[in-house]
């Protein structure tokens, strides 16, 4: 499964690594030798779903196409789609390398182990792992901050619900989703205090039948307005057929529900790839560890729709001006868990530690944290 499937076995290396990006807002630097100079250089791209899927696999391929339009006749990009977290991606990658391609981005934390044996493999070829933790090298490791634009995008959703019971669709019971939940939720209850954040689990990161069908169930229990932390547009179609309000994930996906859209947290990945691709390119390329951040414009919102009201957009506004200023925190306490439980003391906050393991949810989410 992608991003951080048991991370929290792993949490003390993960910790290290990132630690030192949040400490230097930089990366984490171990060179690798010059690169060779060719005419067009090689770059590849491997996506879970597919390249035009609304939602992850689309927001990594619009990265890559920012590549191109950065460097134009000097880059050569392809990409591999509707790859499997599985032996098959050993092959793939493989091919890849065979074809002349310098760097290959990973973008499922599933090819983690894949991608460290290849890094093994061709020591002369730069590998870039999407979610990972595992560095080497001639690897590197990338993501970022999404929780802080999945919170802004829940203010949005709990402004527009009437019932204060919002429906959340969600892939895998791991950290990365538990977090993008919390941080959901808390959004939510930011602009309609007492509100419920309603979760089903999909268990895949890519499956617009059971994305369907979760969002109808959440309606059934009550919600008036959908969001999600999965990769299709698929709740938001069936959102738009209903009149429900929806929040989506990943990417701009308002045409798929123009009437219901509200917002969405998206990813700019060319704020990555670029200055990574340049790098390769002039045999400066170093490994490291990415976090990305608001500040950086990593992570924003997406437009919003017609549905959002002006004091929503100017109250989403100033929280987005806080967290870049840093003198807002989204998991900053007092929080308690579901059973009320405080976890969280007023003045502390979480750590980027503690939430690379996070395995509870807060109050107010109803379902459970293990799938």
């Amino acid at each position: 499964m992608r991003r951080e499937l048991h991370v929290s076995k792993r949490k003390v290396a993960l910790v290290a690594a990132l630690t030192a990006v949040v400490a230097t807002a930089s990366l984490v630097v171990t060179a690798v030798g010059s690169a060779k100079q060719h005419d067009v250089f090689k770059a590849a791209w491997i996506y879970v779903g597919p390249h035009n899927d609304g939602g992850w696999s689309q927001a990594h391929d619009q990265g890559r196409l920012a590549v191109v339009k950065a460097l134009g006749s000097k880059v050569e990009t392809t990409y591999k789609e509707n790859v499997p977290e599985g032996p098959q991606v050993s092959q793939v990658i493989d091919s890849l390398v065979k074809d002349g391609n310098k760097i290959i981005f990973a973008t499922s934390f599933g090819y983690q182990d894949a991608m460290v044996a290849a890094a093994k493999k061709y020591p002369d070829v730069y590998f870039e792992m999407a979610t990972g933790y595992k560095t080497s090298k001639n690897m590197a490791v990338y993501y970022g901050a999404g929780e802080d634009s999945i919170f802004l995008s829940g203010m949005a959703a709990g402004a527009a619900t009437k019932s204060g019971v919002v429906g959340y669709v969600v892939p895998f019971a791991i950290p990365e989703v538990i977090r993008h939940t919390n941080a959901f939720a808390l959004g939510v209850q930011a602009t309609h205090p007492g509100a419920t954040v309603k979760i089903v689990w999909t268990n895949s990161w890519f499956s617009p039948a059971t994305e369907k069908k979760a969002a109808q169930s959440l309606k059934a229990a009550g919600a008036d307005v959908i969001g999600q932390n999965v990769d299709s547009p698929a709740a938001g179609q069936y959102a738009e057929s209903v009149s429900l309000p929806w929040v989506g994930y990943d990417s701009d996906a308002q045409k798929f529900a123009p009437k219901q859209w509200l917002t969405a947290a998206v990813y700019d990945w060319g704020v990555y790839y670029i200055p990574r691709v340049k790098a390769a390119m002039a045999g400066t390329w170093k490994t490291g560890s990415y976090y990305g951040s608001m500040a950086d414009g990593f992570t924003k919102i997406a437009p919003f729709g017609s549905l959002v009201a002006s004091g929503t957009k100017s109250a989403i506004t100033t929280k987005a001006a806080g967290i870049k200023a840093g003198t807002f925190k989204v998991f900053a306490g007092p929080l308690y868990d579901q059973s009320g439980k405080l976890r969280v003391a007023k003045g502390k906050a979480l750590s980027l530690g503690d939430l690379m393991a996070i395995d509870w949810l807060v109050k107010g989410v109803e379902g459970s944290a293990k799938g």
